[in-house]
């Protein structure tokens, strides 16, 4: 029987990939590509228009079309719960990796010996220098692993109970019924938080003085927030604080680089 293997986003599906290839694999991998820790979640599985129109209005990247990212991310989840083959969820230690397996697990409740998974957490991590050992909460992503981590735990996949897909399949549901901006991951447990959970910290980090962007945004990308937080949603909470004239920008609003930011109360030098 074939396989297919999941993770959450490319950067793990290239480094599987990689692991499979070197292990003389030809497994397929698929990458579901969106982060299920912040945006809107109720509706997800009937139509992709809610989570589309979030991301849409988070991303400056104007080539990605999201309509039809997710109506073919939802055509895949359809295919793959329909097919016969042994299917692999990866995932590490963070709200959008757990939140993509109890998706899956949802979505496959009905074909439950066919569901398998891969758990890896920061002590798989190779690298002492990897910045997750700064975080409080010790969170993970797959895309963090080096393919010869992967490599390493292939023959790790082990099936997950019934009892288990029918409790993560509870719990999509019940994070979808709950549809919090965004989601939190702590001792096995979601709850719901806020944008403006993350304003505050980035307006504690505004200073009078002009300051490079990406200073605070590596401060809440390290901030014991129980999720993940990416480069698109910081820049975007940037954009929309600046909006409301309670930070102020120059530079690139869509780009790091010469992107830097001031308190908009303070008289910014220029």
């Amino acid at each position: 029987m074939s396989t297919i293997h999941l993770t959450n986003g490319d950067v793990a599906a290239e480094s599987l990939r990689a692991a499979l290839a070197e292990a003389g694999r030809d497994d397929r991998v698929h990458a579901l590509r969106d982060d299920l820790a912040v945006g809107p979640l109720r509706g997800i599985d009937d139509g992709p228009d809610v989570r589309a129109e979030f991301w849409d209005r988070v991303s400056t990247d104007r080539r990605r079309d999201f309509l039809r990212e997710f109506r073919e991310q939802a055509a895949t989840l359809e295919n793959i719960a329909r097919g016969a083959a042994n299917v692999v969820v990866w995932h590490g230690e963070s709200a959008a990796d757990q939140l993509m397996l109890r998706r899956v697990s949802y979505h496959l409740r009905n074909s439950p010996q066919r569901l398998n998974e891969v758990r890896l957490s920061i002590h798989d991590l190779t690298d002492p220098d990897a910045w997750a050992h700064s975080r409080k909460d010790r969170a993970t992503s797959v895309g963090m692993f080096a393919p010869a981590v992967l490599q390493g735990r292939l023959p790790d996949a082990a099936p997950i109970s019934v009892l288990r897909i029918s409790r993560l399949a509870l719990e999509w549901q019940e994070a979808k019924h709950a549809n919090g901006e965004t989601r939190r991951w702590r001792d096995n447990t979601f709850t719901n938080g806020s944008f403006a959970d993350l304003d505050a910290l980035i307006l504690e980090q505004a200073i009078g003085d002009w300051q490079p962007a990406a200073r605070v945004a590596a401060e809440l990308m390290t901030a014991d927030l129980c999720y993940l937080v990416s480069d698109s949603i910081v820049l975007w909470r940037f954009r929309e604080l600046a909006a409301t004239r309670r930070i102020k920008l120059r530079g690139d609003a869509s780009a790091w680089r010469t992107l830097e930011l001031c308190a908009a109360l303070a008289p910014c030098p220029h």
